[in-house]
């Protein structure tokens, strides 16, 4: 079975028409790692999403993975050395996707953190890593950090150290969760939304599904049912069941992007708000700065959590408190994003002190929840998940799934052998592809293994003669045969970086890339211009308050 957007209607029918062993609900990062971690256990594994994969809080993360160091704080270890662990674990599984990311943390005469507090965290960061970070951290008097880092604010500062973490395309590691579960044999389906569950004697045992898409439902059934639904988990347990008490605290987080260029850091600036006792990053990747985040209360339906006028207020005084010479302005975001963090309400004072700590709930009804959780611990989460589900399953089932097998690479194409195959590959792309330095750079940072398989694949089927329009042109042709990506806002949001990175969020480029959608999927002239101003639209509603 391959990923695909032409999958679609034999997707439908497999679930239409088999009894799983599990009904997941919810295409985030939970409900990607669920399915893989059953799947690898030989379990018959159903996957559905009300909107497209990772469309909530799974593409608008600070797109880290990290330990959080903050949480020491907090004195949440285990919290911080199960994350730490999973950091390791993640350079060997996605190595194409999550990438060591030094981090520079100044300290100041007003910092509520001093340099001796600082340093104590920073080494015992190190050892609950098991000192298995990419490189061991540096501690900077104010002359090295100002000498390192000539953009950051020189009033006042005492000192820095340095540590390493990492970042990742949160939305695409999504993606490849859910492309390897797949290959397991687990059946997945976006825009399709879970309506109300199916009960026999008291017990769930199946969902009625409407299809988004064309309006038709249907019925999936199951032995049991998981809802990793996110910040939706009261108001989709709410929908299935008579009773419930509300388990979630969910906080609104902001990023701002901007051009790289814009402050030009050597790695990422951990920056202190002691008047909100929060902690904002600067974060530099291959192609943009991300600024966040914000942490606030949010009680309203999370699909309608946007970026506000006081939210980006907030961010700019940040930046300009630490980055004074750089004169951000309004003008210089490219885009911004919101996103809502499902936190397990535990009755804390604010909402930074609110756990990170995920809970599982094994209802009674046949319903196991998973709340909460660090993004980075996803695959630790959904396998004490499936764990929990089996308790459900009579003692035979316990026996034949008890193992699973998540540790391999998400994708077969990402073993040591075969990225060091892609990189000796690349040597002659300049030339066999006409392709620019940078842009071979690109490709081996966004594919790595996989690369020359997709430029052999999907490159020469355009005769565009620039090649950056091109290569977007091969993306989106990969995104739809293998990314099951449905429509030109899915493609620029959560299968590549375009709305999020560039000026113009892409828009150069359109009118190429809605072409291959439009032969992909038989889309009349007409249905490519209703595409196009839904993308248009899109980006003019997560980009209201910036331009307003």
């Amino acid at each position: 079975m391959s990923f695909s957007a032409h999958q679609r209607e034999l997707n439908k029918r497999l679930l239409a028409n088999k009894n799983f062993d599990l009904i997941i609900i919810g295409g985030g990062i939970n409900g990607a790692g669920v399915a893989r971690d059953a799947a690898s256990r030989g379990m018959s594994v159903a996957l559905i999403e009300a909107q497209d994969f990772a469309q909530g809080t799974s593409s608008r993360s600070s797109k880290l993975i990290h330990g959080g160091i903050r949480y020491l704080e907090n004195l949440e270890f285990s919290l911080v050395f199960e994350a730490l662990s999973e950091r390791a674990h993640l350079f060997e599984m996605a190595p194409h996707l999550v990438h060591p990311l030094r981090f520079m943390f100044p300290i100041y005469d007003h910092s509520r953190v001093g340099m001796f507090k600082l340093g104590l965290g920073i080494w015992l960061y190190d050892s609950l890593a098991l000192f298995r970070s990419p490189e061991m951290h540096e501690r900077l008097n104010a002359q090295e950090t100002i000498e390192r880092y000539p953009e950051v604010q020189r009033e006042g500062l005492k000192g820095s150290y340095i540590y390493s973490d990492a970042y990742t395309d949160d939305d695409r590691l999504v993606i490849e969760t859910l492309r390897d579960a797949e290959r397991m044999g687990a059946v997945s389906i976006n825009y399709s939304k879970a309506c109300s569950a199916i009960f026999n004697q008291g017990k769930a045992c199946g969902i009625e599904v409407r299809d988004q898409l064309s309006g038709d439902s249907y019925e999936v059934r199951g032995k049991h049912i998981i809802s990793t639904v996110g910040p939706w988990t009261d108001i989709f347990a709410e929908r299935i069941f008579a009773q419930w008490d509300k388990v979630l605290r969910p906080t609104k987080g902001v990023h701002l992007v901007f051009e790289k260029d814009r402050i030009p850091l050597e790695s990422a600036v951990v920056m202190q708000d002691d008047r909100n006792s929060r902690i904002v990053f600067a974060i530099p990747r291959h192609e943009m700065l991300i600024v966040g985040t914000t942490d606030t209360d949010f009680n309203d339906d999370p699909a309608k959590v946007k970026v506000e006028e006081e939210d980006i207020e907030y961010l700019l005084g940040i930046c300009d408190e630490y980055f004074p010479g750089a004169k951000i302005q309004r003008s210089d975001i490219v885009s911004a994003y919101a996103g809502i963090r499902p936190l397990v309400a535990d009755g804390s004072s604010s909402e930074g002190k609110t756990s990170r700590e995920h809970e599982i709930i094994k209802d009674e009804r046949n319903v196991t929840f998973l709340s909460g959780g660090k993004y980075t611990t996803y695959r630790t989460m959904s396998e004490e998940t499936v764990d929990a589900a089996l308790e459900s399953f009579p003692p035979e089932g316990r026996i034949k799934f008890q193992a699973p097998d998540t540790l391999k690479p998400l994708n077969p194409y990402m073993s040591h052998e075969n990225i060091l195959q892609a990189k000796l590959d690349s040597r002659d792309w300049e030339v066999q592809y006409r392709l620019s330095s940078e842009q071979v750079k690109w490709l081996l940072s966004f594919h790595a293994g996989e690369a020359p398989r997709i430029l052999q694949n999907y490159y020469r089927l355009s005769d565009h003669p620039l090649s950056t329009n091109r290569l977007w042109m091969m993306q989106a042709k990969f995104a739809v045969n293998e990314m099951m990506c449905h429509n030109l806002v899915d493609f620029y949001v959560r299968r590549s970086p375009l709305f999020l990175a560039l000026k113009d969020h892409g828009m150069e480029y359109v009118r190429d890339i809605a072409q291959v959608f439009a032969n992909e999927f038989n889309w009349s002239n007409e249905q490519i211009r209703e595409e196009v101003t839904k993308l248009k639209e899109f980006i003019a509603s997560e980009l209201q308050a910036i331009h307003h």
